[in-house]
């Protein structure tokens, strides 16, 4: 046991008397120990359920022979953080998650590991210490929220942004808006459609890291602690059997997640989170992927935003797991990659059944016939940039209009809600990436603005930023390089004429290369917005959205 190099042997007599301390008894020194990684918190919505999710998991543990111990990981609320300068704290808190764990882990010897995360960056956060850390590890996420009802209707958190933008331009009264208000996050939970959240835990099924139902089995489903219990019992049987994280999330277990992304209609974020995880395996995952994987792979959910359904109507339709035997059954996934269950995807899956086709479409009859994420690229984003194009409707699929310039967030949003920003036009929003921002703040104010004042059909908006994936519309974020690093998006100037084909993969300013270069000449960099503390070593250290934003030192690759 890796735990005996703090249990065992006379020169461990005062580690042991720190366990004494704790509480342990001899038989407890004699059984593997297994930290439980609780996120926890008071703050966030999905995460205030955890202790139950937690006190489960330690009761599968035990029950199954191994000794649990539980250490915390933080998590922050993207939408609490939305739209003020705690979202510059999110993206970043990948990072803090995944170093803070491995410094616990490693410190104290555990034999093996339940990471028990549930929102937008603790899942790939610690999906990111468990390849650092390679001890036997399972995933057990808290679940998401009912969708709301208002009015007859499901609705969810994107709808309640909406509603705001719908009250700015005068199509919605602040009674109606408090009824959203009241009524669109029911439940504890992640919010309530295929966003951030709901996309990582997804996919952690998709990667073989979590078991089935981890993505979709409502937080108040009280199938959610056998759940939890069951994944206490299944790290011990990793454990005798030696499974380790980096034996389950190979190339092409990343590859498969990249595939069921682009069926189920995930969040743009996957895109900063799966290269990062890539980069752990020692795995150069370049964005570019998606678009060959996209070509070839049906999109065969519109959850909310993109569409009607929730997070609970995937479930009942056979979750994660039926979406990939239609996508195994027409040879789209490797199902000999190993997972958390000791069986392949091809045995996870086998027996799967879709319930539901209207929720999850016959490969036969997709909503589309390519996938939910394109990758751009062209003189503007000479290093890629990231569309949700399951969520861009027909008449943006194809898109030419005048650049409307902003350099943060906060000066987009007082001019679309003033009224500033008209049909056709392009907002271009920059110095709002993972350096410029620095963090790479969510852009869903801006987006739920352009939708709630009824320009969805007919303004797009670009941004070395990110979105939530509750934005929809003609939103390009990952506009890479950034304008803080001198990327072609610093010299966009206001009324230059910006193309967008998404069918083409193709982002183009009109603008000559001679004119471009005399820009350049004149560029000067930015003072950064951050001049202390953590956000100032972050943006030291931090690459491009098209890297997924990972941490290197200078001359590290």
């Amino acid at each position: 046991m890796k735990s005996d190099n703090v249990k065992k042997g006379m020169q461990q007599a005062p580690h042991r008397s720190l366990f004494h301390a704790l509480g342990f008894t001899a038989e407890e020194m004699d059984k593997p120990m297994v930290g439980i990684v609780s996120s926890y918190n008071e703050i966030v919505p999905g995460h205030m359920n955890l202790d139950k999710i937690v006190e489960a998991v330690k009761l599968g543990v035990a029950e199954a022979g191994g000794v649990p111990v539980v250490f915390p990981a933080i998590a922050v609320c993207d939408g609490i953080a939305m739209g003020h300068i705690g979202m510059k704290y999110s993206l970043v808190t990948r990072d803090l998650i995944a170093d803070s764990t491995e410094c616990m882990a490693l410190a104290h010897q555990f034999d093996a590991l339940v990471m028990v995360p549930n929102c937008d960056k603790n899942v790939p956060g610690l999906l990111m210490a468990a390849a650092r850390i390679n001890v036997p590890t399972v995933f057990v996420s808290g679940g998401p929220m009912l969708a709301g009802r208002v009015k007859g209707q499901k609705r969810s958190l994107s709808s309640m942004f909406e509603a705001v933008g719908a009250y700015a331009a005068g199509t919605m009264t602040g009674e109606d808006v408090r009824e959203y208000e009241e009524k669109t996050c029911p439940t504890c939970g992640s919010c309530s459609g295929m966003y951030t959240a709901n996309s990582m835990n997804c996919l952690t099924e998709a990667l073989g890291m979590g078991l089935r139902g981890n993505g979709t089995i409502p937080a108040v489903y009280s199938e959610r602690i056998r759940l939890a219990k069951h994944a206490g019992m299944a790290v011990m049987e990793m454990y005798r059997k030696d499974i380790r994280p980096r034996d389950i999330m190979t190339k092409d277990a990343i590859l498969n997640a990249l595939t069921v992304d682009m069926a189920l209609g995930c969040s743009t974020n996957s895109m900063l989170h799966l290269p990062a995880i890539a980069h752990e395996i020692g795995f150069d995952f370049d964005i570019a992927f998606a678009n060959p994987i996209s070509e070839k792979t049906p999109n065969l959910c519109h959850l909310a935003p993109a569409g009607p359904t929730y997070m609970e109507d995937l479930n009942e339709a056979g979750g994660v797991y039926a979406v990939m035997k239609q996508l195994a059954d027409i040879g789209l996934l490797h199902t000999d990659c190993m997972t958390v269950t000791g069986k392949t995807i091809g045995e996870n899956i086998k027996n799967a059944v879709n319930k539901n086709p209207e929720v999850i479409r016959p490969v036969e009859n997709p909503y589309s016939k390519t996938g939910g994420l394109a990758v751009l690229k062209g003189n503007l984003a000479p290093d890629g940039s990231v569309v949700k194009r399951s969520a861009v409707c027909d008449e943006m699929m194809v898109h030419e209009g005048p650049a409307r310039v902003f350099d943060c967030e906060e000066d987009a949003i007082d001019a679309i809600k003033g009224g500033k920003i008209v049909a056709g036009d392009v907002v271009v929003i920059r110095y709002e990436g993972p350096k410029g921002g620095p963090g790479m703040r969510e852009m869903l104010n801006p987006t739920s603005a352009i939708a709630g004042m009824g320009l969805g059909a007919s303004v797009a908006l670009i941004t070395d930023g990110r979105f939530s994936g509750a934005s929809r519309g003609a939103s390009i974020g990952h506009v890479s390089p950034e304008a803080a690093v001198g990327g072609p998006i610093a010299l966009v100037e206001e009324g230059d004429l910006i193309r967008i084909n998404i069918p083409e993969l193709s982002l183009e300013l009109a603008v000559s290369d001679e004119e471009l270069a005399a820009r350049r000449e004149k560029w000067q960099p930015r003072e950064p917005k951050v001049t202390s503390g953590y956000l100032k070593r972050y943006a030291s250290l931090v690459t491009s959205g098209n890297r997924g934003a990972i941490l290197q030192l200078p001359g590290e690759e």
